[in-house]
């Protein structure tokens, strides 16, 4: 049985903010946008700093260097009394999940934690002492736990008329997609009114499905959320995106696996072609693949270079240079396919100088409806999605935000647990809403989960909403400097993507 300290750490779903208890500042940074910062909340006794104790992903796992941050009940129960027997007083807390869109509520696992402090101090000596015993420890601060309602959080909303404003929202990265810029950068050089931190990205390069003004720079994560933004901005929807993209040779057809990312590697998964271990989208994990083919576009930068083979590409798809390596430079306004594995013994006998390779690239939709890849179309592929039609629609499992298998340490910590966050919707009149939400902040703003992200843009207005890349890449900057508070010791974060606001004429 549950000891006498143990509670649950039920999943309660973070309430809209009590528009009696907020306190707004609001500016108006240019005809159409304003720019409001909220500040609702408060601190309670109920928010303390604690120690949390890992477990074993076995039952009957070493302790020392236990990975999870939740586990079975019965593997809670025998960390609590290895803590007990060591004379400290251990509760074993039940984790639940709200309900997402793609699944019901219920129970993560069970956490352990001992101790109760007003301060870190406290808890990060209470660590010391654990580890000392031979314990894996964390200190948590329990008001970022995802589940208090009225925990104190710092919000800002760039709202924009389109109509009125008269400017545009577009995607941009910094001069190459291989490397980061911070998000103020971005905007100085592209004469931008404000932005906001876009897609995830990793390898210094974005990740996921990037289509910027019809171009295809980024393959897709399959099925995953994102944002297609038509118009100038005018147009945003919420929608799950598909990409394939094939090409022919020596008239052969073949899957090409990848664009502007390394071979092999396949962040979030929901790749194809034999991907392990999972084909299935999966937030943040690495997914490998030893036999692939992946194009570069003169936006990449200079490609990786290594063993397997690639074809040189002019403008117009005519190879100019077969090679049994990969590392070549991309043509101006050409491209280079490179091989590895069995893609490679592919590629070089298919592939000969003087003749064509024709690609084929195609995107659909969540409903399997093609979206034709025209000049003004863009597409970030983030998520998960948030809001729907006006209501709360997490897409959640299909997202790869609630991880496959028994250890949901990441579910807990990423999903779950208030962290910083970003957002876009869209309003019923076709309004944009650029949402930072601060977090890390203990007794200031200690962020939200992704329930409570989705709650707060239905709050705001949102019709539709989509998650963007959070934590310590969440910011939100205009002209004069970064708004939001980001989470990190240094500051502002360099980026693979931004989403910036760009005036008439630019």
């Amino acid at each position: 049985m549950l000891s006498a300290a143990s509670a649950p750490l039920a999943q309660a779903r973070p309430a809209a903010p009590d528009t009696a208890r907020v306190t707004r500042v609001t500016r108006t940074p240019a005809p159409g946008v304003t720019l409001t910062s909220l500040t609702y909340g408060q601190r309670d006794a109920d928010d303390v700093w604690t120690v949390q104790v890992n477990l074993p992903e076995r039952a009957d796992g070493p302790l020392a260097g236990a990975p999870t941050a939740l586990g079975p009940r019965g593997t809670a129960l025998r960390v609590a009394e290895a803590l007990r027997a060591g004379g400290f007083e251990p509760r074993v807390e039940e984790v639940t999940a709200p309900a997402y869109a793609d699944r019901p509520p219920g129970v993560l696992g069970w956490t352990v934690r001992t101790g109760r402090y007003a301060d870190e101090a406290g808890a990060a000596e209470l660590a010391g002492r654990l580890r000392a015993a031979g314990f894996t420890v964390r200190t948590r601060y329990t008001a970022q736990d995802g589940t208090d309602e009225d925990a104190p959080q710092r919000v800002h909303v760039l709202r924009v008329d389109p109509d009125a404003f008269g400017g545009r929202l577009v995607a941009d990265h910094g001069p190459a997609l291989h490397g980061t810029e911070r998000l103020t950068a971005l905007i100085g050089a592209a004469g931008a009114l404000a932005g906001i931190n876009a897609q995830w990205f990793y390898d210094d390069a974005p990740g996921g499905l990037y289509v910027k003004d019809g171009r295809l720079l980024g393959s897709a994560t399959r099925g995953r959320a994102g944002i297609l933004l038509e118009r100038g901005g005018r147009s945003l929807s919420v929608d799950t995106f598909t990409a394939r993209v094939t090409v022919t040779a020596g008239g052969e057809t073949a899957e090409v696996d990848g664009v502007n990312r390394l071979p092999g590697t396949i962040w979030n998964c929901g790749g194809v072609g034999g991907d392990l271990p999972t084909e299935r989208p999966q937030h943040d994990l690495r997914c490998t693949d030893p036999s692939e083919l992946v194009r570069f576009t003169p936006e990449w930068g200079a490609p990786p270079a290594g063993p397997g083979a690639e074809a040189v590409l002019d403008a117009r798809g005519v190879v100019t240079e077969v090679r049994a390596a990969r590392g070549a430079a991309v043509p101006p306004g050409g491209s280079t396919l490179q091989a590895t594995g069995d893609a490679a013994a592919w590629l070089l006998r298919t592939a000969r100088t003087g003749g064509v390779l024709a690609f084929d690239e195609r995107v659909w939709d969540g409903r399997g409806r093609p979206v034709p890849l025209r000049p003004g179309t863009t597409i970030l592929q983030v998520g998960p999605a948030l809001v729907r039609d006006g209501r709360v629609a997490v897409n959640a499992v299909a997202d790869g935000v609630v991880r496959d298998g028994p250890d949901q340490t990441f579910t807990y910590d990423w999903t779950v647990r208030a962290n910083p966050r970003s957002m876009i919707g869209v309003d019923d009149r076709g309004g944009l809403l650029l949402v930072v939400a601060d977090g890390r902040r203990p007794g200031v703003s200690e962020g939200l989960g992704i329930d409570g992200a989705a709650r707060l843009m239905v709050s705001l207005g949102a019709r539709e909403a989509l998650n963007l890349d959070g934590g310590g890449s969440s910011v939100l900057a205009t002209s004069e400097g970064v708004v939001s508070h980001p989470s990190d010791a240094t500051g502002e974060r360099s980026l693979g993507t931004g989403l910036l606001l760009l005036p008439r004429g630019r």
